[in-house]
C-alpha cells in the first residue's frame, strides 16, 4: 500500500473476490486509494485502460487466476495497443498446494507475455513489493503499456519484513534529443510540402503543437481516435484520418514530400491501409520506445517524447509562411452534418448535432467500435484537449466501462457515452457500476437492431444478412432496474429536450436513441448495398 500510495495510484479496478482477501482489506483501510468493484472482469480492464489513456498514470488492475484473468485479455489487449500504462495484479495458484474448496485452475501469466510490455512472477513473499515497483516504473518507460504481476495467492497475508529496501518508483525516462531536432529542422526547412500526424502520446504537448504548426505552416492530421490531439477547429487542421475518407481530404497528405508522426505507432487505419507514408515520402518517427516502420522509404527515428523535440525544432526550425491546405477546406465541407429534414426515423447525424450543441466544449466522449462511430468521428469537431477515449482496435464494449472511469478521474467535467445496441449488451451492466459510485454519465444507446459493420460486408458479396441482427431492447427499462435513469427516443424533435435533460441530471443516464436501420454509415445505406448485390434473375 505504501508503494501504491507514494506512485500515486488513485484507483485500484477489479471484480471483488477470494483472491486478494489481504490486499481488499487493505485498499479498504487505504483513503488515498479507490477500490472500484465492477460487475464484469472485462468491464474492470476497460476501466483501467481508459484512466490510463486520459490521465496518461497507470491504474491497477486486479485478477484472479483462471477465468477471472481471460476475461482481462481484451482490456490488457487494447491497453498494449493503444500505448496506455496498467498495471495488472495476477493471482498465481498458492505456492504451497494443499487441501483446497476451490477447482482446480490455470496459471495464465504466459497468454499475457505477447500483449503486455512485461511480466514478472514473485516466486517468495519478500519479491512481491519489488516486482511492483518494477512494474509501475515500466509501464511508464519508452513506449508506455501494460504490466503484469504473477502473485501466488497466499503471500497476501504474509508479513514483510525483508531487511533489503524497496527501490523507489521512478519517473518515466524522457528520451535524449542532442542534435536531432536541428537535423529534423533542416529536412522542414528543405521540405516543400511537409505535414504532421499527430497520435495520443502528442496530446501533453498539444500547445507546442499548435505553436509549431502556426509558426512552420504545417497542416496537421489527427490519426485514429485521437482527434483531441489538435483542435479540429484550427486553421491548420488537415482532418482525421479514420475510416471513409475522401480523397480531397487527403491532399495534403498526398502531395507531403515529408512526414513527421508525431507519438504515434502509424496503424492500419491511419496510414489508410498502410497506403501513407508512400516510398517516396521520408518519415520522421518521433516519440519514446516507437518501433520502426516497415517501409521502403526514408525513415529517421527520434527517441525522444513529444514536447521537448517540437520545443527544441522551434528554436531551430525557419519559421515559413503558406496557406492553409486545401484539406483544410475539405475538412470543413465533410464535418458539416448533412440536412436531414426529410428523414421519416431518427438519423444518426442528428443525434451528434443535438448533443453537440447541449454538451460543455471539454466534454469527454467515450465511444465503442461500430458503424455509429462514424458519425461521431466525422460529425462532433473536437476542440478541447483530453475529450475523446475510443479503441483503435474495434474492441466493442469499451465505451460504458471507459465513460464510468473517465468520470471518476474528472469528477468536475461531463462524459458522455456513445454505444451502439451490440456493444450495450456486452457491458452495459457496468451502469450499475455508475450508480454504485454515484458517477454521473450519458450513456447514448444507438439502437438500429444490426451489427452494422458485418451487415454492410455481407450487403456488398452476398446481397443478404446473417447472424447479424439484434432484437429491439428497451434500454430505458434495463437502466431504470439498475438505478438509472431511462429514456426513450424514436423521434427527431424528443432529441433536444431528453438529451437537455440528462446532461443536467445528477445520475447516471441511458438514453435509448431508435436510429434508421438503413444509415449505416453516413455516406451508405445498407438497401443500396443489398439491391447492388442482388443477382440479376437468371444468374446463379
Amino acid at each position: 500500500m505504501r508503494i501504491l500510495t507514494e506512485a500515486q495510484i488513485h484507483r485500484v479496478y477489479a471484480v471483488a473476490g477470494e483472491s486478494f482477501l489481504d490486499l481488499l482489506d487493505a485498499l479498504q483501510r487505504e483513503r488515498s486509494i479507490t477500490f472500484v468493484s465492477a460487475r464484469h472482469d472485462s468491464g474492470a480492464a476497460f476501466m483501467a485502460e481508459a484512466e490510463g489513456k486520459l490521465t496518461e498514470h497507470p491504474a491497477v488492475l486486479l485478477a484472479g487466476r483462471g477465468p477471472n484473468a481471460a476475461n482481462l485479455a481484451i482490456g490488457v489487449s487494447t491497453a498494449y495497443q493503444d500505448e496506455s500504462p496498467m498495471v495488472v495484479l495476477l493471482e498465481n495458484p498458492p505456492s504451497s498446494p494443499g487441501p483446497t474448496s476451490e477447482l482446480p485452475t490455470a496459471d495464465l501469466t504466459a497468454m499475457f507475455e505477447p500483449i503486455v510490455k512485461w511480466t514478472g512472477r514473485a516466486e517468495s513473499p519478500d519479491e512481491v513489493p519489488g516486482l511492483l515497483v518494477e512494474a509501475l516504473t515500466r509501464c511508464r518507460e519508452g513506449r508506455p503499456g501494460p504490466t503484469v504481476v504473477a502473485v501466488p495467492a497466499d503471500f497476501w497475508g504474509v508479513p514483510f519484513d525483508s531487511a533489503k529496501p524497496v527501490a523507489a518508483v521512478k519517473a518515466p525516462a524522457t528520451g535524449a534529443l542532442g542534435r536531432t531536432a536541428e537535423a529534423v529542422a533542416q529536412l522542414v526547412d528543405e521540405a516543400r510540402y511537409p505535414v504532421v500526424i499527430v497520435g495520443g502520446r502528442a496530446r501533453a504537448a498539444r500547445e507546442e503543437l499548435i505553436a509549431v504548426a502556426d509558426e512552420l505552416a504545417l497542416p496537421v492530421y489527427n490519426a485514429f481516435r485521437r482527434q483531441d490531439a489538435f483542435p479540429e477547429n484550427h486553421a491548420r487542421y488537415a482532418g482525421h484520418l479514420g475510416i471513409g475518407i475522401p480523397a480531397r481530404q487527403l491532399d495534403a497528405l498526398e502531395r507531403a514530400d515529408l512526414v513527421l508522426a508525431l507519438g504515434t505507432q502509424l496503424d492500419e487505419v491511419t496510414t489508410q491501409c498502410f497506403r501513407y507514408p508512400t516510398p517516396s515520402q521520408t518519415l520522421v518517427l518521433v516519440g519514446t520506445g516507437i518501433e520502426p516502420a516497415r517501409r521502403g522509404g526514408l525513415t529517421f527515428r527520434v527517441d525522444s517524447e513529444v514536447e521537448p523535440f517540437l520545443r527544441e525544432l522551434r528554436d531551430v526550425a525557419s519559421p515559413r509562411q503558406r496557406r492553409a491546405s486545401a484539406a483544410n477546406a475539405a475538412v470543413h465541407t465533410f464535418m458539416t452534418p448533412p440536412d436531414t429534414s426529410g428523414a421519416t426515423r431518427v438519423h444518426p447525424a442528428d443525434v451528434i448535432r443535438a448533443v453537440r450543441k447541449l454538451a460543455p466544449e471539454d466534454a469527454i466522449v467515450t465511444s465503442d467500435a461500430g458503424n455509429f462511430a462514424q458519425f461521431m468521428h466525422r460529425y462532433w469537431c473536437f476542440t478541447a484537449p483530453r475529450s475523446q477515449l475510443g479503441p483503435s482496435n474495434a474492441a466493442m464494449g469499451y465505451a460504458v466501462p471507459a465513460a464510468v472511469a473517465a468520470k471518476l478521474a474528472e469528477p468536475r467535467r461531463t462524459v458522455i457515452a456513445m454505444v451502439g445496441d451490440g456493444g450495450a449488451l456486452m457491458t452495459g451492466q457496468e451502469i450499475e457500476t455508475a450508480v454504485r459510485y454515484r458517477v454521473p454519465v450519458t450513456v447514448l444507446v444507438f439502437q438500429n437492431g444490426l451489427h452494422g459493420p458485418l451487415a454492410v460486408h455481407q450487403a456488398r458479396k452476398h446481397g443478404r444478412l446473417s447472424g447479424v441482427t439484434v432484437p429491439v431492447t428497451d434500454f430505458a427499462s434495463w437502466a431504470r432496474g439498475l438505478g438509472a435513469a431511462g429514456y426513450t427516443v424514436d423521434d427527431r424533435e424528443q432529441l433536444e429536450p431528453i438529451i437537455a435533460s440528462a446532461l443536467v441530471r445528477q445520475r447516471p443516464c441511458v438514453i435509448d436513441i431508435r436510429t434508421d436501420p438503413d444509415v449505416v454509415t453516413p455516406d451508405i445505406r445498407l438497401t443500396s448495398l443489398l439491391g447492388a448485390a442482388r443477382p440479376q434473375q437468371g444468374q446463379q
